[in-house]
């Protein structure tokens, strides 16, 4: 076990939300860049819900989406991201993913596995899980939009990316999606 230093030790001291982010929004574009993947980034105040979206973003196009952090009651972490106003019945949703019932994560979880915070979600996220400790799902209904619109891991950026480039990003992460109609 190596030593660490006073400076680790107290930056694990600090709360999640004075933590720095393991991977920065620039830090983030640029490896976008460095794909090939096009995007546009418009800044704006943070932004903490999809309704706080919707009142801000004026004729912004494109899908407009929402990111679920979740975990099963077996301990495996989901992201499941969709269209901003598909209805969502975790009831139901854990049967159609092969999970065992599902709740949402709590910030912590979030932080720890994901490095953002709540209001941020992402699924450019899992540019942190290094681990592959989360099952990525897309709702098959968002990927017929062009652009799609997410957070690029702080809540007052929007980058606006085309279906093809989210998901050789994804890939990319090692993360393959699992594509579902979650409109049924």
């Amino acid at each position: 076990m190596t030593e660490r230093s006073q400076d680790d030790r107290a930056q694990d001291d600090r709360p999640q939300n004075e933590q720095p982010l393991p991977t920065t929004a620039d830090a983030l574009l640029a490896r976008l860049q460095a794909m090939g993947v096009t995007y546009v980034e418009h800044r704006h105040p943070p932004l903490f819900t999809v309704e706080d979206s919707k009142q801000l973003r004026g004729e912004l196009p494109g899908g407009h989406c929402k990111n679920l952090f979740l975990k099963d009651r077996k301990g495996q972490y989901w992201l499941v991201v969709a269209l901003e106003d598909r209805p969502i019945d975790l009831k139901t949703l854990d049967k159609k993913i092969g999970a065992a019932r599902l709740s949402f994560g709590s910030a912590d979880r979030l932080w720890e596995v994901l490095g953002v915070r709540p209001g941020a979600v992402t699924p450019f996220s899992l540019i942190n899980d290094t681990a592959r400790q989360v099952k990525l799902v897309l709702d098959k209904g968002m990927l017929a939009h062009d652009p799609l619109n997410y957070h690029p891991l702080v809540n007052d950026r929007t980058i606006a990316v085309s279906p093809e480039g989210l998901l050789a990003f994804l890939r990319q992460t090692g993360h393959d999606p699992m594509i579902l109609d979650l409109q049924e």
